[in-house]
């Protein structure tokens, strides 16, 4: 078995791995850096979700270089596509003009924009991408984590990586287990936590949030582009969840906040309007009149709707062979909702079914025409130094008090709703306003195993704040934040308890984390105390 050594080795390249790596380099450190699948960019690019963010992210609440992330994806469309004047000259292109975000764009361009940015590191040699590895076993030993066993996706190849410093930054928290991570899975009770919308009987470790297999569609009027009828259609097209108000194939669903029924079509008036409020423009990722005439035959949409949420299993719990089986039904509902929509979705004119729709599996590169992967909303958490509750930025939960909890720790800023999507529970959504809040030093730091952190969504969360804390600038500052934390205890020879526990460390490395990484710690008072109001009707 072949074996390598470096300074922090990262498992996972999805947003949190890749600012996880940038971090650590930028501080000068050897990074190995293992996806599972061809594609860097985890949400962002092979799971297909446009960025969902704050409405103040243009100006403020992002760390340095995911502001740089941004204006790459801008610059990418201006030196690449033929945009018009106007779209050109726009500093805010939004190449999508999708209503979720402020940059809606290609999965392939953020692809290619992350690629680029650690591209003089893996010149230099301090950085060494490995795709299609996953983490298959742990060597411990006491507190420490010596190596981790990779094995090669679809082959019998095996490495032995052993590093000073380990980041889990796997979409599912992968490494926990096998490292042997105190960590929770699914939904803790009010019991445990106290929160006002925790369970209120016992823990539920299979509550955990549905998943999407996510895909892109055009669309050419006068065309026919229906697919094969989906083997599991017939199952589909009938299944109603017993908290749904409608078939799982519907234009009707529950609405996040009230649960009452609403409906929303994939059209409420003609398609290549800039704005629209349906479905068509909820996540549309290419918008045909921001680029020059007949550029384009038909805008371009990433569906993420919540007729994609799997929700009948688990994807955390089952064994191996469960899980590729739950995945292939997740693909199925995927194919009967596209196929439900060519043929049977009740149309605005009052007809059924839209032959038009054509599946664009070029958007990602892969044979069955959906994302490379499935989008993940809950991972595994660790136990953490510190747990951030409800209480802690729920607007409800904190009462008469004004903000988020502050942190003397904070290690960076978000800001996005309380937003759980149904799950096998059974449990319809739980969408609940919040602060703009602050990430804890501590949310980061294992109770025990000292040189081991996570990079994405499993920190110290519950199954409620995860909800608020699992988004694409927050998932990016999560990772940034532990790369860093990784490279400041190896240069100081500490570990990250040691960091949480004392004051003066604690300071120091907030200061690196400013002066260095260009990180924000704390929101201006104004923005702090004003609650994320529901933007998204569908969530995300």
């Amino acid at each position: 078995m072949n074996e390598l050594h470096t300074d922090v080795l990262i498992v996972g390249a999805g947003l949190g791995g890749c600012a996880a790596a940038l971090a650590a380099l930028k501080m000068g450190q050897r990074v190995i850096l293992t996806e599972e699948s061809e594609w860097l960019g985890g949400q962002m690019t092979a799971q297909g979700v446009p960025p969902d963010e704050h409405p103040w992210i243009e100006n403020l609440g992002a760390t340095r270089s995911y502001r740089e992330l941004r204006n790459r994806i801008r610059a990418y469309y201006r030196g690449h596509y033929p945009l018009t004047a106007e779209a050109a000259a726009n500093p805010t292109l939004n190449p999508g003009m999708g209503n979720v975000s402020r940059l809606c764009h290609e999965p392939r361009v953020s692809r290619a924009v992350l690629v680029e940015m650690l591209a003089p590191f893996v010149v230099n040699g301090a950085l060494q991408v490995l795709y299609c590895w996953v983490p298959a076993a742990s060597a411990t030993q006491g507190d420490r984590v010596i190596s981790i066993r990779m094995r090669r996706v679809q082959s019998e190849d095996e490495i032995e990586i052993s590093a000073d410093y380990f980041i889990d930054a796997t979409e599912l928290g992968d490494l926990l287990p096998l490292a042997g991570v105190e960590h929770v899975v699914g939904a803790e009770s009010q019991a445990q936590t106290g929160e006002l919308h925790a369970l209120p009987g016992e823990p539920n470790p299979a509550d955990q949030q549905a998943f999407s297999w996510c895909f892109a569609i055009d669309y050419l009027p006068g065309q026919d582009h229906t697919i094969q009828k989906p083997e599991r259609y017939d199952f589909w097209r009938y299944y109603r969840a017993s908290f749904w108000p409608a078939p799982q194939l519907s234009w009707i669903y529950s609405d996040p906040m009230t649960l009452e029924p609403v409906s929303r079509g994939l059209f409420s008036g003609p398609s290549d309007t800039p704005l629209g409020d349906d479905l068509w423009h909820f996540r549309r990722i290419l918008y045909r009149k921001n680029f020059r005439e007949a550029a384009f035959a038909s805008d371009i949409v990433l569906v993420n709707w919540v007729q994609l949420d799997y929700f009948l299993q688990p994807l955390i719990g089952p064994n191996a062979e469960q899980q590729a089986a739950i995945l292939a039904d997740a693909r199925q509902l995927s194919l009967s909702l596209l196929y439900w929509m060519q043929t049977e979705a009740p149309r605005l004119d009052g007809g059924y079914g839209y032959r038009g729709l054509r599946l664009r599996g070029d958007v990602f590169g892969t044979g069955h025409g959906l994302a490379r992967s499935a989008y993940i909303r809950e991972s595994r958490r660790i136990k953490a130094r510190f747990t951030v509750l409800e209480q802690h930025v729920g607007v409800e939960a904190r009462g008469a008090r004004q903000g988020a909890e502050l942190f003397h720790d904070s290690v960076g800023v978000g800001s996005y709703r309380i937003d759980l999507h149904p799950s096998p529970g059974p449990r319809n959504f739980v969408d609940i306003t919040s602060w703009p809040f602050q990430i804890p030093l501590g949310a980061l730091v294992p109770m025990r195993v000292s040189n081991l952190l996570p990079g994405c969504k499993n920190i110290g969360t519950t199954h409620i704040t995860n909800g608020c804390y699992r988004l694409h600038p927050v998932e990016w500052n999560i990772g940034e934040a532990s790369g860093a934390l990784a490279a400041f205890c190896r240069l100081r020879q500490v570990s990250p308890q040691a960091v949480v526990e004392d004051l003066h460390l604690t300071e120091d490395f907030q200061a690196m984390l400013v002066e260095q990484l260009g990180i924000e710690l704390a929101w201006p008072d104004d923005i702090y105390r004003t609650p994320r109001i529901k933007t998204d009707p569908l969530g995300i």
